[in-house]
């Protein structure tokens, strides 16, 4: 892993961050100018609940997580994961969580 070119890496996110930012601010601009309410109550509501289950989930996930390592820790003497890569996947899962669990609340309708 030391001989990854950062500075390219670097780069490369830096100017994914940008795109995804230019991205959600022209849609938003979309919005506004067709003249849809940026969130009504029903939007509030489903990603509100979506968020909370994802943070439940993101949390008993990392709690998994931190005994599955302290586990192999104890018996093998090595961790599971790297910290880092603990840290980006349980990102990962709660990110993926989110975002599943707000498209399901949308499609479902009405709760």
């Amino acid at each position: 892993m030391s001989d990854v070119p950062w500075p390219v890496i670097s780069i490369v996110i830096l100017v994914t961050g940008v795109l995804i930012g230019i991205l959600a601010i022209w849609r938003k601009l979309e919005d506004r100018r067709s003249g849809f309410p940026a969130q009504d109550e029903r939007t509030k509501k489903i990603t509100g609940k979506a968020a909370t289950y994802a943070f439940f989930i993101g949390s008993y996930f990392m709690i998994a997580l931190m005994v599955a390592n302290l586990i192999n820790l104890e018996f093998l003497g090595s961790p599971l994961l790297d910290a880092g890569y603990a840290l980006v996947v349980s990102l990962l899962v709660q990110s993926l969580a989110f975002l599943g669990l707000r498209w399901y609340f949308n499609r479902k309708g009405e709760f």
